[in-house]
């Protein structure tokens, strides 16, 4: 059982919220672990459309615990690669998920917390959310969390929030690329549900199909191999029960069997 997160399911949709108000949802060493396990174990289960990753309290995450970092101070080379290692895997695990996940973010996205807004698909952000990779004021790197903040920013804006590390609000989030959507702090749960509402009304498999497409897609070349491995996969979605249905159900005019009430 999970003693620092809540996890709360709703029919198709799950909700991961860090539960550490206290220490404004700072991870350690048990929220990786838990989190990678959660991830994990809700990437399996097929009947899930949507996952929601966000934090009790004041905070979405504001980075590392200090406890933990305290203890870290006195470790060696190894058990540091060792540490660091189980933070690469957890956001591997988020980001590798199957099931569409969107971020939902308040107060504090530090550090870590703004490596774990990047591995979300869909980012929704109050309007007094606060960002910023503060690694190098403390003479360290964000280099776990570094290749997807660099993808979901850009390597030009990554060059400056790295090295500088300032803050920065939501509205220059959203300006860069980051965040998909910034609303007023009473707004946010509604446009969180909005979205997922969205996503729930698609077609599942061809949403963690999208899902894997752009992942795949990114940073690619478009040559034979691309335009080959593409229409595969076009054609895979076609002949499979999901895509007829969708189609059919377009010409026909009626609601897929994927929406229907359950």
């Amino acid at each position: 059982m999970t003693t620092t997160l809540d996890i709360q399911r709703s029919g198709p949709v799950a909700r991961v919220f860090l539960n550490r108000p206290e220490v404004r949802n700072a991870f350690n060493d048990g929220v990786i672990a838990e989190l990678t396990e959660a991830f994990a174990a809700l990437g399996t289960d097929a009947t899930l459309r949507c996952i929601v990753l966000g934090g009790h309290g004041k905070a979405f995450c504001a980075g590392a615990d200090l406890s933990w970092m305290r203890a870290m101070a006195g470790y060696a080379w190894e058990e540091n690669r060792a540490d660091a290692q189980r933070l690469a895997d957890m956001l591997w695990t988020i980001w590798r998920c199957p099931v569409p996940v969107v971020g939902r973010i308040h107060g504090d996205c530090y550090a870590g917390g703004v490596g774990l807004a990047a591995v979300c698909d869909l980012l929704v952000a109050s309007e007094a959310a606060g960002f910023c990779l503060s690694e190098a004021k403390l003479g360290l790197l964000p280099a776990t969390i570094g290749p997807y903040v660099v993808k979901a920013m850009g390597e030009q804006q990554a060059r400056r929030w790295f090295l500088t590390a300032e803050r920065f609000d939501a509205a220059r989030a959203q300006a860069m690329g980051f965040v998909h959507e910034v609303v007023e702090s009473e707004a946010l749960d509604a446009k969180v549900d909005e979205l997922v509402a969205t996503l729930v009304a698609n077609g599942p498999m061809a949403v963690r199909a999208c899902k894997r497409l752009v992942q795949d897609l990114a940073g690619r070349p478009i040559d034979d191999a691309l335009r080959a491995d593409t229409a595969r996969r076009i054609a895979d979605i076609r002949a499979s029960d999901e895509g007829r249905e969708g189609v059919q159900a377009f010409l026909a005019k009626r609601t897929p069997a994927w929406r229907e009430p359950q």
